[in-house]
């Protein structure tokens, strides 16, 4: 080697590393890297400890997730009663005039396992108004304040693509479903340019201590923001992917960029477009009702034409789209749209290639629809976490339907490229606990039992782990230079606790992050 390496990772697990200007530039045993050392190389130690390529989250929402950790938590709470408890502590808390946000609160909150009320959250927020988000995002319950605010009252016609809960008499009743969340959601103060970047740098600390070293990024121009006033700092540390809504794609076309624009630290992705809502708030939209319902399946939140028509637009201007779908008839109707848009492409002269259009979530697709992904070359982007979580609510709306639901060994055996990540804070940012839901298809108690929930869609710990590092970044154009400990990759890792392939499955969320570096620098370390 012409130059020395400016760093060396030593007694490391399945081998070290050498890292020059930030890239590893050598792989080998401790003799061979040692010999490449020059007089200003310095050295880590991984103590003998396991070493991976750093995690990358292909879905998340980075500005919520910094925000969130700040504001009240629900998530799995209890009971209605501590949730109330921690409603009234935190609004206590506030100055006069504030919202009272939170997020994280599941479906069976209520009395009898119902869905909550207005009058419930009045118990213990009476006079501040206040919106609390749905685990899945997907709906949000509010309290008689913020009805009045936004003059949500009987008369209110439902909007497009979004459903405002009633009671009996017709009255609302503190439940909003889909689009009609934003009623509310848009009398919400706007978050301040400092308040957003104060949350993406809590979010990158977060991430950091969990391993995560790139993350794709699904808040559209707030992340955008953020991320680019990190990067002018020189405090972003984690190479994000800020995929963007169809209020920016005209303003990047006129400027004239396309996916992939950007540094080593934060690019372009991906127009992100919605077709359904989500299981939990029973708004995925589904080829047939929901189980238990004569006529429910859930909602479709853009036109098929209009679907074609944002897409097209977009790859014509350099552009692939991820579409959120979870129902299955919302991932059939986005393979149709697809399926058109690869002829058009064709017809361009363009390959699937150079347009890698993602699916975000698939969550449950009929098995005619399984081997198009595959076939379309259409990446399918998935949180394995939530088929865990999620795993009675599927029993409950899609019964024997289930068993095409998050069917990672079934898309990955048809020859889909798979890229995982954790849809935080929907659910927990941890990869450990995604790699663990992917390969046992059990929650860490250790429900449903030892095979797991429809065990034929277990992945294997490498495959598993792909997903969660060079498949992710695959996923978003990156897979050249991320997701791999090989000569050219940029130089990202994360050194393990203990050894995940000498463990039982089982025991996957006990390991922990001891170390996490980011282009050869030193981002988190365990105490």
């Amino acid at each position: 080697m012409a130059l020395c390496p400016d760093l060396i990772l030593l007694e490391a697990q399945p081998h070290g590393l050498a890292v020059l200007d930030g890239r590893i530039v050598a792989v080998g045993d401790d003799a061979t890297l040692r010999a490449l050392a020059g007089p200003a190389t310095r050295r880590l130690s991984a103590g003998g400890r396991r070493v991976v390529p750093g995690f990358h989250d292909a879905h998340l929402h980075f500005q919520m997730l910094g925000h969130n950790l700040s504001a009240v938590d629900l998530f799995e709470v209890p009971s209605l009663a501590e949730a109330q408890h921690r409603l009234a502590t935190r609004s206590a808390e506030l100055p006069a005039g504030r919202w009272l946000t939170g997020r994280g609160w599941l479906q069976d909150l209520g009395p009898g396992g119902q869905f909550p009320t207005a009058a419930d959250l009045d118990a213990a927020v009476p006079q501040r108004p206040a919106i609390l988000r749905h685990k899945s995002g997907h709906a949000a319950w509010v309290n008689s304040a913020a009805l009045r605010l936004a003059d949500i009252t009987a008369a209110t016609p439902d909007p497009e693509g979004g459903v405002i809960g009633r009671d009996a008499a017709g009255q609302p009743d503190g439940m909003l479903y889909e689009n009609a969340c934003e009623l509310v959601g848009r009398h919400v103060p706007a978050p301040t340019a400092a308040d957003n970047l104060a949350a993406a740098r809590a979010a990158q600390t977060h991430a950091h201590a969990l391993g995560v070293t790139a993350v794709q990024c699904f808040d559209g121009r707030r992340s955008l923001l953020a991320f680019a006033a990190l990067e002018a700092a020189d405090q972003l540390r984690l190479r994000a992917t800020a995929h963007l809504y169809p209020d920016q794609l005209d303003g990047l076309i006129a400027a004239g960029l396309r996916s992939g624009f950007g540094s080593a630290w934060l690019q372009l992705g991906y127009l992100k477009l919605f077709a359904d809502g989500a299981l939990g708030s029973v708004t995925a939209w589904m080829l047939e009702p929901y189980e238990g319902t004569p006529d429910q399946v859930g909602v479709a939140t853009i036109g098929c034409e209009e679907l074609r028509e944002w897409t097209t637009r977009a790859s014509r201007h350099g552009f692939p789209s991820a579409v959120h779908a979870i129902g299955d008839r919302a991932c059939r109707e986005v393979l149709d749209a697809f399926a058109a848009l690869r002829r058009d492409e064709a017809s361009w002269g363009l390959t699937p290639a150079e347009r890698p259009h993602r699916i975000e979530h698939a969550q449950v697709l009929h098995s005619d629809d399984l081997p198009r992904l595959a076939a379309l070359g259409v990446v399918a982007s998935m949180q394995p976490i939530h088929a865990t979580q999620d795993m009675l609510l599927v029993d409950r709306w899609w019964g024997a339907r289930g068993a095409g639901a998050y069917a990672f060994r079934s898309l990955l055996d048809a020859g889909t490229a798979l890229a995982c990540g954790s849809d935080a804070p929907v659910e927990d940012l941890n990869p450990l606990l995604g790699l663990h839901a992917a390969v046992t298809r059990r929650r860490v108690g250790g429900q449903p039992g030892p095979q797991g929930w429809y065990p034929e869609q277990r992945l294997t710990l490498d495959e598993a782990l792909a997903g969660f590092t060079h498949g992710a970044a695959a996923a978003c154009g990156r897979g050249h230079e991320l997701g791999r400990l090989e000569p050219g990759y940029l130089a990202d890792w994360v050194v393990l606790s203990a050894d995940p392939w000498q463990l039982d499955p089982q025991e996957l969320p006990t390991v922990r992050v001891w170390q996490t570096v980011v282009g050869g620098e030193v981002v988190y370390q365990a105490e």
